[in-house]
């Protein structure tokens, strides 16, 4: 395998179809190279008759059914057929390489119970034929389709045609073939994020994918409702555990922002808080980020390839200090595959690297607000309890629910962006300024 990162959904049960363009225009050359990028995007995958079954048509005048879905059981095994399949030439019907790809790929699956049939159409031109029918059909028939454009000689309209929406999330481009690997960190999120991800979080006029923790963890049903930062929640000595399963079924995607809107206060700001962990069904910590009121200190941990467990800790001499001061604050961990950002109340405390990780396993249990090292519930008050699978959703999340930050950007008026995951409390659209006012 080349690709030396793991997806941290590769557990996932998908049916993943690529379509590759392999018209004249491509050239030899180019389409090794296309295959080399898909051996590369697909090597993270668990390729199993339990997990993802992987196929590829290539196409050009006609269809060609390269892997059937289902053939290989082992990803070393596909790996080995991409490598071999030859060029093909001709012209380029990419209207009927997607209407071959549903009628007879998709339809051909044995599996019953597949979560994901998911799409990748690669192409570097305009379709010589229609591609419309096609892909309204591939939407009927409950795919995801992907579109990714090559070169200057594709067309955008084409590929908003082909693709899903919405276009931001399912079309992708390269500049040329030589540049195409450029974007696999990206087609292997989005992947992930299609596998991991189903439910959507209503934000502003957006819908993203993500975990509601405390809508999925019930934390509103158990915890106790408080009238700061218009309603928020007190966690107190409420076990708060699940099995890991029921919230992130398939795992988590390669990146990923955790937020919170929290208040410490007590003994919850002077101790080693988890504020969310994640365990294996040993007890090991597979993810956490914890808040330290021993030295002032944020600490994330996850896996390692070699160590096992790895641990970043943001200690900036400043911000993570204000986090333990008795006031609201909005914390955000930003996860990508070999970096994790840490920001508090929209500034940015430190960005550090990190080592390779191995994927979670989903047999063991998550938990909210625990003692460090203990099953204890530590008092905390929670507004905002998140986790995106769309890194750029760190940029789009902003501390907007607190008075004291908003008023130090300047900001006069203030709107309550996080009514849409607290549908189940009574001020839904009220301007708030109540932080300051306990």
């Amino acid at each position: 395998i080349c690709h030396s990162v793991v997806f941290s959904c590769s557990t996932a049960v998908n049916d993943l179809v690529y379509i590759m363009d392999g018209s004249w225009s491509v050239g030899s050359d180019d389409f090794e190279t296309a295959k080399r990028w898909l051996v590369n995007v697909t090597s993270g995958l668990d390729v199993s008759s339990h997990y993802s079954q992987v196929g590829v048509v290539q196409y050009s005048d006609t269809p060609r059914l390269e892997i059937p879905l289902g053939l290989h059981k082992t990803t070393q095994d596909l790996i080995k057929a991409i490598e071999d399949i030859s060029y093909l030439g001709g012209n380029t019907q990419t209207g009927r390489a997607i209407k071959f790809t549903v009628d007879h790929v998709f339809a051909s699956s044995q599996r019953s119970e597949v979560k994901n049939r998911i799409a990748v159409v690669v192409t570097d031109g305009k379709s010589q034929d229609d591609v419309m029918d096609a892909s309204v059909e591939s939407r009927a028939q409950g795919i995801k389709v992907f579109a990714v454009g090559v070169g200057t000689e594709i067309t955008t309209s084409e590929l908003v045609t082909i693709a899903n929406k919405p276009e931001g999330e399912y079309v992708l481009y390269a500049e040329d073939y030589t540049n195409i690997d450029r974007i696999r960190d990206a087609m292997e999120q989005k992947l992930c994020e299609e596998s991991v991800c189903p439910t959507r979080i209503p934000v502003a006029s957006r819908d993203e994918k993500g975990f509601e923790l405390i809508l999925g963890m019930k934390i509103h049903q158990k915890a106790k409702k408080i009238q700061e930062l218009c309603t928020a929640i007190c966690l107190t000595n409420t076990c708060f555990k699940f099995v890991l399963r029921e919230i992130f079924p398939e795992g988590l995607p390669p990146s990923y922002v955790f937020v919170s809107t929290l208040r410490l206060k007590g003994p919850s700001s002077r101790e080693k808080l988890d504020l969310w962990r994640v365990l294996s069904k040993d007890g090991q910590i597979q993810a956490a980020v914890t808040l330290n009121g021993q030295d002032k200190s944020v600490i994330f941990t996850t896996t390692n390839t070699v160590n096992e467990e790895q641990i970043v800790t943001f200690d900036a001499q400043v911000l993570p200090r204000a986090l333990f001061d008795g006031s609201w604050h909005q914390l955000k961990v930003l996860v990508r595959p070999r970096r994790v950002s840490c920001f508090l109340d929209d500034q940015q405390i430190q960005d550090e690297a990190l080592d390779a990780v191995v994927p979670i396993y989903i047999n063991g249990k998550t938990q909210i607000s625990k003692r460090s090292g203990s099953d204890a519930t530590l008092p905390v008050k929670i507004q905002k309890l998140r986790l995106y699978c769309d890194p750029q959703q760190s940029e789009r999340e902003t501390a907007c629910e607190i008075y004291s930050v908003v008023r130090k950007q300047n900001t006069t008026v203030l709107y309550y962006m996080s009514v849409d995951i607290m549908r189940f409390l009574p001020c839904r659209s009220q301007v708030f300024g109540t932080a300051e006012q306990e």
